[in-house]
């Protein structure tokens, strides 16, 4: 009963700029974790950055210093803003989180069906 939907990516030259959205709905108590993966096509997903819902961000060594996690609890979104892109970024990009569900109110993660983001040379 709940889903999360990406949106922000697409194309984009070798040293752009993105900013990758995602918004869950559905029967939502309340939003714990939340955060952004990716994965490449024969690659493994991998962390990129997550937050906790007061704030705190931890962000992958392959992104730090090019990307931000930020969050908009009244919205239930959660965004990555993405610097100085390089081919080696291009991936479908997931946001995830960590929902207590109405009305059970258990925690389960979720995850969005992804947006593709491609970086040219």
């Amino acid at each position: 009963q709940v889903q999360l939907v990406e949106s922000g990516g697409g194309l984009v030259q070798a040293g752009g700029s993105l900013r990758l959205s995602c918004a869950a709905s559905g029967s939502i108590f309340s939003i714990n974790g939340m955060g952004w993966y990716r994965q490449a096509p024969g690659k493994q997903r991998e962390l990129v950055a997550a937050i906790t819902r007061g704030g705190s961000t931890h962000y992958a060594d392959s992104l730090k210093g090019r990307s931000t996690i930020s969050r908009d609890n009244a919205k239930n979104a959660v965004y990555l803003q993405m610097n100085s892109l390089k081919p080696e970024d291009t991936a479908v990009y997931h946001c995830n989180a960590e929902i207590l569900v109405a009305p059970t109110r258990f925690y389960q993660t979720y995850w969005g069906q992804g947006t593709q983001v491609t970086v040219s040379s």
